[in-house]
Formats: structure tokens, C-alpha cells, sequence
């Protein structure tokens, strides 16, 4: 009876978590890519950028993370027997660590230390992109995805991302 609400709730914290996590690593790009300009511009971009990326992890990612959490949890005992579930949790604790990550980085890129590289941190974005992809496609496909087929996209799918950011790289650099 109440699956449906579950199940919708789960899905507006799913939208809110992604775009949070999508938005900070670009705010983490931006605030790398600053750390190298001259001053004043520097202190005053960070400033802007900082107070951006507090809002949006604490207000918007971390909540929707946790309300992510609880609503998809509470659905997971419906599935579990399910071979597509127990490959969807995979997912979803790369998901968590992936968050967990991105806070330490938080933490460390607040504290002005820059430890990865503006590339890195793109490569690190995309990582993000592939556990949605491999999430959703387990959700709507279920037993109709073949698991070798749906790694092999997966694969295909990251090859793609990376040949992306590499040209994006060419084309920025000129």
C-alpha cells in the first residue's frame, strides 16, 4: 500500500542527491582551477565558490543522501531476493563511498588544499555518471539485462566519458 509513496519519495531524493553530487565536483573543478589565479581575483572567486559549495553540501546533498537513504532502505526487503537488487546495492554503496569521498574532498578543498588536479577531479565526475547509469538500467530493465551485456556498456559507456574529457581538454587548451 504504501510502495508507490516509497518509491516516489526515494526517486525525488535520488534526483536531488545526483545533482548535488554532479553540481559540487564542478564547484570542486572551479575551485581548483581558481587556487592558480593572481590575487584578488583569487581570494574573491574562492570566497563566492566556498560559500556556494557549503550550501549546496549541506543543504542540499547531504539531506538529500540521507533521504535517499531511508526511503530506498525501507524498500529494499521487497527485493533482495532479487539478482538485479543485489547488483543495484553494489551501486548504491559506490554511491555512498562516492559521496563519502566527496566530503573528505570537501573538507579538503575548503581547507584551501587542492589534492587532485582539475582532471582528476572531471575523471572523478564521470565515476558519478556511470553508477547512475548502471543504477538505472538495472531499475527499469531488471531480469530483461544481461549482466555481461550491462558491464560491457558500462565499459563501452566510460570509454566514451574519458574520450570527452580528453577532447574537451584539447579544445579548451586550443
Amino acid at each position: 500500500m504504501y510502495y508507490p509513496y516509497l518509491k516516489a519519495l526515494h526517486i525525488v531524493g535520488v534526483l536531488s542527491w545526483f545533482a548535488g553530487l554532479i553540481y559540487i565536483g564542478r564547484l570542486f573543478i572551479y575551485l581548483t582551477e581558481n587556487a592558480e589565479r593572481p590575487e584578488p581575483a583569487r581570494t574573491i572567486v574562492r570566497e563566492q565558490l566556498q560559500l556556494m559549495a557549503k550550501r549546496l553540501w549541506f543543504g542540499i546533498t547531504w539531506p538529500a543522501g540521507i533521504w535517499t537513504s531511508v526511503f530506498g532502505f525501507s524498500m529494499v526487503h521487497m527485493w533482495i531476493h532479487e539478482r538485479w537488487m543485489q547488483v543495484k546495492l553494489v551501486f548504491v554503496f559506490g554511491f555512498i563511498a562516492y559521496h563519502l569521498v566527496s566530503h573528505w574532498l570537501y573538507r579538503e578543498i575548503a581547507a584551501d588544499r587542492y589534492p587532485w588536479t582539475s582532471r582528476q577531479l572531471r575523471i572523478w565526475n564521470e565515476v558519478l555518471t556511470l553508477l547512475m547509469v548502471g543504477i538505472v538500467f538495472l531499475v527499469v530493465l531488471k531480469s530483461a539485462l544481461s549482466f555481461v551485456y550491462g558491464a560491457v556498456g558500462l565499459v563501452v559507456f566510460g570509454a566514451v566519458l574519458m574520450a570527452g574529457i580528453s577532447i574537451y581538454k584539447r579544445v579548451r587548451e586550443g
